[in-house]
């Protein structure tokens, strides 16, 4: 067995906690792993001493694992002209608030770079990459430091890359997932799989373990993945309205009222597509949605707005990022849903056993 493989046997329940930037906090990461799970610090918006105090923190209380998540960004220089379009189409969002619009930024995004050595020198028992491709390089100084290596893919050729430059396992994003679209061989559009085709997709194409993420809520599909072969199952929107989530009331709010059908994929927001409930700034963006310039860029000038109505008690304007099945979130610790969800697995596998052995 290799070692990742031996890594996932090895957690009492195999249940890992999606990073998820703005709603899950590291009270969640540490309640999720000593139920005996895996939780993720979503560390894609800290700066690497926060990231070292933050791994730091989580080692003082236990030997139990965890994970931390980066999101890949390279360094933005837009033109200027490219930034003041984007912050004119935004200046009406601004008014209708009350807020001035924000000057042009100096920077756009946190350095990667900083932020890997961070990761590298704290030594975390595992680390997550999303949006891009860790060279051979970089895969080797974190499995130097005894770091697991997760890559995240939407498609196969991705897998395929993930394990030609060593990562240890690799975390199949499914169509259904909320939040932002981990792709970056292909656009988008044409990296839109549902977890269970790419499950067994990647199980076929690559010798490392698979982790299944997308669409996962309870533990009918904690058992359902792990049919298909994945070595665990990450999962996110299920833990927006646990005890531990950092989402703002409205978001709450939000996901307490969501009809059904309810999401969609948008780059309105950040310049990079994700997935959301969807409200009137996806829908009066979606005509101008492919000129917003790439991210980090509209990410960062959208940010001041984003975080006003937050404040204000607004749901309009706010990235409400969860997965298609998001009617299924309900409220609970972390630890003891996770709990809940394994126990749901083992029985939902029970009563296919008695099925199939008629």
């Amino acid at each position: 067995m290799t070692r990742a493989g031996a890594f996932f046997e090895s957690l009492p329940i195999p249940i890992i906690q999606a990073p998820m930037v703005g709603a899950s906090t590291p009270a969640m990461t540490l309640a999720v792993s000593q139920a005996g799970g895996l939780g993720t610090l979503a560390a894609g918006a800290m700066a690497p001493a926060e990231i070292e105090a933050e791994i730091t923190a989580l080692k003082a209380e236990g030997d139990r694992p965890f994970a931390v998540n980066l999101l890949m960004t390279e360094p933005a220089s837009p033109d200027a002209s490219v930034v003041d379009a984007a912050l004119a189409r935004l200046a009406p969002w601004y008014e209708a608030r009350g807020l001035p619009v924000p000057a042009a930024p100096n920077d756009f995004a946190p350095d990667f770079e900083a932020q890997l050595a961070a990761i590298v020198r704290a030594a975390p028992p595992a680390a997550s990459f999303t949006f891009s491709i860790l060279t051979p390089e970089q895969v080797r100084a974190l499995r130097e430091r005894d770091i697991l290596v997760v890559g995240t893919a939407t498609t196969v050729a991705e897998a395929r890359a993930w394990a030609e430059v060593g990562a240890d396992a690799v975390c199949a994003q499914g169509f259904e997932a909320g939040g932002h679209r981990g792709s970056f061989l292909a656009p988008t559009e044409e990296s839109l799989v549902g977890t269970m085709a790419l499950v067994p997709l990647l199980r076929q194409a690559v010798d490392i373990p698979v982790i299944a993420a997308g669409g996962i809520m309870d533990g009918r599909g904690v058992a359902a993945a792990l049919a298909l072969g994945a070595a665990a199952v990450q999962m996110g929107t299920a833990f927006l309205l646990s005890d531990q989530t950092g989402v703002s009331p409205p978001w709450r709010r939000a996901l307490e009222t969501v009809g059904d059908d309810a999401t969609r994929l948008t780059r309105a927001f950040s310049g990079r597509h994700a997935r959301g409930v969807e409200n009137d700034f996806m829908r009066r963006m979606r005509p101008v949605e492919a000129e917003v310039p790439a991210y980090p860029v509209q990410n960062r000038l959208t940010q001041p707005l984003r975080a006003a109505a937050g404040r204000m008690g607004d749901p309009e304007v706010i990235s409400l990022w969860a997965g298609q099945a998001v009617k299924l979130t309900g409220p609970g610790e972390a630890g003891e849903l996770v709990r809940r969800w394994w126990d749901e697995a083992k029985a939902v596998a029970k009563a296919l056993a008695a099925r199939t052995e008629r």
